[in-house]
């Protein structure tokens, strides 16, 4: 949430995420209600509990060793003017960002 005044009149907005759209580089499309679980690292290598993809093949031999991994967020942004004719509305914005993941084997070891 954010506020600001200026000559009487005052506007917040909040806003928040309402969905992820993550395209995993691998073919797979993956979409989550909401921001999601942060990762902790309590949890270990753990499936995630409300969205998550899992890569089937290590990312060796693609270009720059690396998925490139792409999230599309969208949010919802309320807000609300007071003093000087209160008024309020809603409106939905898209960000997206792009990185590379690299995946690798884990080695098993054996006694």
């Amino acid at each position: 949430m954010a506020t600001a005044t200026a000559g009487g009149v005052t506007v917040t907005a909040t806003a928040a995420v309402t969905s992820i759209r993550w395209t995993m580089g691998d073919g797979t499309t993956v979409t989550c209600a909401g921001p999601g679980t942060p990762y902790q690292a309590s949890v270990g290598m753990a499936d995630s509990s409300d969205c998550g993809h899992r890569y089937s093949q290590i990312s060796s031999g693609r270009p720059g060793e690396q998925y490139p991994l792409t999230a599309i967020s969208t949010w919802t942004v309320t807000w609300q003017v007071t003093g000087g004719g209160a008024d309020s509305g809603e409106f939905t914005e898209t960000r997206s960002s792009t990185v590379g993941v690299r995946g690798g084997e884990v080695p098993v070891l054996s006694r």
